[in-house]
C-alpha cells in the first residue's frame, strides 16, 4: 500500500562513508599491557634477561667476550705488544737478561768448574783401596810426586797422590751416622746431634780452608794448591775420627779409641808433609836462592799437627761418657 507523502523519512545530509580498502601491511598494533599481580605494576615489555643492555639495578653493561678489552676484539695488553716501543723494551730487556745469565755463569764456572768437580770425583774402587791403605800406612811410600799429562794432572784413578773428594765425602757423612750410632749407644741420642755435629764439622773445615788460603798469600808462597785441594787434604782426618769412633764402641772402653786416633794422627801427619812438601814449593831468585824455604815448611807443620787437634776435638764429645749398660 501507498504510505502518504508526508510520513516517508527524510534523507540524512550525511554522505556515507564509504569503506576503505584493505591494505596489505596492516598498522601495528600495540603490544598488549602485562600487570604485575604483586605489586600491580604496570610493565611495557615482558622480563627477559639483560644482555649488554643497562637495566635498572646495574648502570653498566652484562659481559660479553666480543666486547671484552678493546673494541677490536684484542686482548688486555695486546695494544702495548703492538707498540714498537714497548717491543723495543721488551727485546732490551731479555737481551740484558740473556747477558747476565751467561755472565752468572762464567763467574760460577771461575770457582766451582763441574770439570773440575768431575776430576775430583774421578775414581774406582782400586784407587779408594789403596788410598785409605796410603791412609793407615804412609811410612813406606816413596813417590810422592803428582804425574801430569800435557799440563794436567792425572785423574786419580791413575794417581795415588793425586788428592780427591770422594773419601772425604764420604767419610763426611759417615762422621754424623757413627755419631749418631754412639750417641744412641749411650743413650744421649736426639735429633738435634746429628745437625749439631753435622754443622760443627763443616764449620771447622771452612775455617781450615780459608786459613789456608789466606796464609798462602800472606806469606806470599807459590803453590799448585787450589781451594778443593786443600778441602780434600783437610778432609782426609775424617776416615780416621770413623774409624776410631768404632773401634771404641766395639771394645767398650776409650782406650781402644785414643789408641787408634793416636796411629792415625801419626799416619796423618806424616802423609801431608810428605804431599804438601811436593805442592807448597819455595821461590826461587834469579841468583838460583831459594827464599821462603822456612816460611813454607812452618806453613805444612801448622797444617800438618793441626789435624789431630781438631780430629780429638771433633770426636772426644762423642766419647766422653760410658756406654749405657
Amino acid at each position: 500500500m501507498d504510505v502518504p507523502s508526508d510520513f516517508r523519512a527524510e534523507k540524512s545530509s550525511q554522505k556515507r562513508r564509504t569503506k576503505a580498502p584493505k591494505s596489505a601491511n596492516p598498522p601495528a598494533q600495540a603490544p598488549p599491557t602485562n600487570y604485575i599481580n604483586d605489586f600491580n605494576i604496570q610493565s611495557q615489555q615482558p622480563f627477559m634477561p639483560n644482555l649488554g643492555q643497562p637495566d635498572m639495578f646495574y648502570g653498566g653493561s652484562a659481559f660479553n667476550s666480543s666486547s671484552y678489552g678493546d673494541p677490536a676484539g684484542q686482548f688486555p695488553g695486546q695494544q702495548l705488544l703492538n707498540d714498537p716501543v714497548a717491543s723495543m723494551a721488551m727485546q732490551y730487556g731479555h737481551t740484558l737478561a740473556g747477558q747476565g745469565k751467561v755472565l752468572v755463569q762464567k763467574n760460577i764456572e771461575n770457582y766451582v768448574a763441574s770439570s773440575r768437580l768431575k776430576y775430583y770425583f774421578a775414581v774406582d774402587t782400586a784407587y779408594v783401596g789403596k788410598k785409605l791403605a796410603l791412609l793407615f800406612f804412609p811410612f813406606t811410600h816413596s813417590d810422592w810426586s803428582i804425574h801430569y799429562n800435557q799440563d794436567e794432572p792425572v785423574p786419580p784413578r791413575y794417581e795415588i797422590n793425586a788428592p780427591d773428594l770422594y773419601i772425604p765425602v764420604m767419610a763426611f757423612v759417615t762422621y754424623i751416622l757413627v755419631a749418631g750410632m754412639v750417641l744412641g749407644t749411650q743413650g744421649r741420642f736426639t735429633p738435634e746431634q746429628l745437625g749439631t755435629q753435622a754443622s760443627s764439622a763443616l764449620v771447622w773445615l771452612i775455617i781450615e780452608m780459608v786459613a789456608f788460603t789466606l796464609s798462602l798469600y800472606i806469606l806470599n808462597l807459590s803453590t799448585a794448591l787450589k781451594y778443593l785441594d786443600i778441602v780434600a787434604y783437610c778432609g782426609y782426618k775424617f776416615v780416621g775420627m770413623n774409624v776410631s769412633l768404632l773401634a771404641g764402641v766395639m771394645a767398650g772402653n776409650t782406650t781402644v779409641y785414643y789408641g787408634c786416633l793416636i796411629w792415625f794422627s801419626l799416619a796423618l801427619v806424616f802423609f801431608l808433609l810428605r804431599t804438601l812438601k811436593v805442592q807448597v814449593m819455595p821461590q826461587q831468585d834469579h841468583d838460583g836462592f831459594t827464599k821462603g824455604a822456612k816460611r813454607s815448611l812452618y806453613l805444612i807443620l801448622l797444617v800438618s799437627l793441626s789435624q789431630p787437634l781438631l780430629m780429638w776435638w771433633l770426636t772426644s764429645y762423642v766419647m766422653s761418657f760410658k756406654s749405657a749398660v
